[in-house]
């Protein structure tokens, strides 16, 4: 689905950029705003998702209907009592990758900005596609999202995972060798649905598009996102 991004939110790019809950300074705020209007411009922010129903089998938890198994303890403690899943996929397009690298050439300064500001931007996406799963199985609960390569299930499953999703051919979204997805700025999760409360879980790094990069678990910390 086609998403709009109306405003993003300063004081979570803030946090990615080091800030902690310093206020920022007027120059900081001129700059966020140009970049901001940038990539607006430039980005063509799309997501999908799908809801399967799961059952655990041997080798993990089965997605029904496809050959995708998600392995490792982590997710299958995060499916714990869940009947359904959303698979889900967000992007900002290649145009906003290319926007951030033209600034890493030409304005290095601008081009950290534009990073932390896209960051937020998937967030942002990820978390109005979180609300529409909301709408459509309102008789669930329904867990936090769950990023591929986090805990113990493997980067390895993003290639069956996308096209599970068919998100190549839908929302343009590829993964390299690495198994990292392409366009940069982008997320694949998986959403636990459950007919009753779910109890124990609490958001964290796992939800983040910064993780890989965060300034805050370099020393310790966290951003209390």
């Amino acid at each position: 689905m086609n998403i709009t991004l109306e405003k993003l939110d300063y004081k979570e790019a803030a946090r990615y950029l080091g800030y902690g809950n310093h206020e920022l300074d007027e120059a900081s705020k001129k700059l966020m705003e140009a970049c901001e209007k940038e990539l607006m411009k430039k980005a063509r922010p799309k997501s999908l998702y799908r809801v399967f129903g799961i059952q655990n089998v041997k080798e993990g938890i089965l997605v029904e209907g496809t050959n995708l198994v998600l392995t490792g303890d982590s997710i299958r403690q995060h499916l714990k009592g869940c009947r359904k899943a959303a698979l889900m996929a967000a992007t900002l397009s290649d145009e906003a990758d290319r926007l951030i690298r033209t600034f890493q050439v030409t304005d290095l300064a601008k081009a950290v900005i534009m990073d932390s500001m896209a960051s937020v931007a998937v967030e942002q996406i990820c978390d109005q596609t979180e609300q529409e799963i909301r709408k459509e199985m309102k008789d669930y609960y329904q867990t936090f999202r769950f990023g591929l390569g986090y805990g113990d299930l493997p980067i390895q499953l993003q290639n069956q995972f996308v096209r599970t999703l068919n998100a190549d051919r839908t929302i343009g979204l590829h993964v390299n060798e690495s198994y990292m997805l392409v366009p940069t700025k982008s997320v694949t999760a998986v959403i636990g649905l459950s007919k009753e409360p779910i109890k124990g879980q609490a958001k964290g790094c796992q939800t983040c598009n910064m993780r890989e990069r965060c300034k805050f678990k370099g020393t310790g910390g966290h951003c209390n996102g």
